[in-house]
């Protein structure tokens, strides 16, 4: 006879035999670690699908969502010279993954595929996907990691490589974001604010302000290889003209100080860790004029860790891939900018999980008066 998977109702166990109070215990289910377990499977499985080119086949096929899918397994791996039934097997998994529509053995895209997963669509993160857990050698060594206190494979060694996909695959996104707080920020309202991105990737905070500012102009800083990216976003929205780019590290560029109204921070503090999160924001002070504004958007840690799943995520990546990056709090933030010589310190969340720090450079040196 087959073991129960509950031994504890056993009817040999039940009160009367045991002499206990009844009890309705069950043990945890095991659903949380089978899906810590898939979860390296399914980037694999999505990273497959990718490098055959699954997603931009179907939508030359004429795949579309909201259309009922009309293309077989059989088609596809004609097409993309791969194994019928090994390629099938790989749709199927994509099916259950939410990435592919499959009725009736037939497959397409759905939205979240065409959006997000096809060279050409509107977000595209094709390009994204592989690169985003950073080397994937450092995941399986993270013990040795934690050990040691640093990566065996840092991008700290070929940093352009590692991130030059994710600003592309991610501009979109933060441009929205960039976009929508105008209406909290009011950049807008400025006659002609001089702006500096530093860190800049694609530029979608100094592009956001340039659009909604005729008289602005903007310094835009990121790393050789990765500078370009910004270069090519501004002319696309018509900006470039009002743009100087200033390719470098930005803890060592040459800055003016006091000769900027806006300063952004777009997602770099976390790449930095605390020290080096801090000495940015030292940057930024020194190079805004009195009243001027810091805009510092990154994914914060909340005070209870799991509050913010995505955001400590992101923070592991970063330390498994860097030598300093690390998750930062919107606590050490916040700390980090009164201290500095920020006031009027303000968190937006001008999209949603998309969070920023606004704070204004007081008039008063840290500790001083006028």
């Amino acid at each position: 006879m087959a073991d129960s998977p509950y031994p504890e109702l056993k009817k040999s166990h039940v009160p009367e035999r045991v002499g206990r109070p009844w009890t309705d215990y069950k043990p945890p289910p095991s659903a949380p670690v089978w899906a810590v377990i898939s979860g390296f499977g399914s980037f694999h499985v999505l990273a497959a699908a990718l490098e055959l080119g699954v997603f931009d086949a179907l939508a030359d096929r004429g795949a579309t969502p909201g259309i009922p899918p009309t293309v077989t397994a059989e088609e596809l791996a004609e097409e993309l010279e791969a194994s019928s039934p090994h390629l099938e097997a790989l749709l199927d998994s994509l099916a259950v993954l939410g990435l592919l529509e499959r009725v009736g053995g037939r497959y397409g895209l759905n939205d979240t595929a065409a959006r997000y997963l096809t060279t050409d669509g509107a977000a595209s993160m094709a390009s994204l996907v592989p690169v985003a857990p950073g080397p994937l050698g450092n995941w399986s060594r993270l013990a040795d990691t934690i050990r040691a206190g640093q990566p065996a494979e840092p991008i700290d060694d070929d940093p352009a490589d590692f991130y030059r996909p994710l600003v592309e695959g991610t501009f979109t996104t933060m441009l929205r974001a960039a976009t929508r707080a105008d209406f909290q920020v009011r950049y807008s309202a400025l006659e002609s604010p001089r702006v500096l991105d530093l860190g800049a990737g694609g530029a979608p905070w100094a592009i956001a302000v340039l659009k909604a500012c005729p008289g602005a102009t903007a310094v835009i800083n990121d790393l050789d290889g990765v500078i370009d990216v910004a270069q090519r976003t501004t002319a696309e929205y018509g900006v470039a003209d009002r743009c100087e780019f200033r390719p470098g590290d930005f803890h060592t560029i040459e800055i003016e100080s006091e000769g900027y109204d806006i300063v952004v921070l777009g997602h770099v503090c976390r790449t930095e860790g605390p020290s080096g999160a801090q000495q940015l924001i030292a940057r930024a002070v020194d190079a805004l004029r009195p009243e001027g504004r810091l805009l510092l958007a990154d994914y914060f840690v909340a005070p209870e860790p799991q509050w913010s799943p995505h955001s400590v995520l992101m923070g592991m990546t970063m330390m498994a891939s860097t030598i300093n990056g690390f998750g930062i709090t919107a606590a050490q933030v916040a700390e980090w900018l009164a201290e500095t010589g920020f006031e009027a310190i303000r968190l937006i969340e001008p999209i949603g999980h998309q969070y920023a720090y606004v704070a204004t450079k007081s008039r008063r040196p840290p500790g001083g008066s006028l």
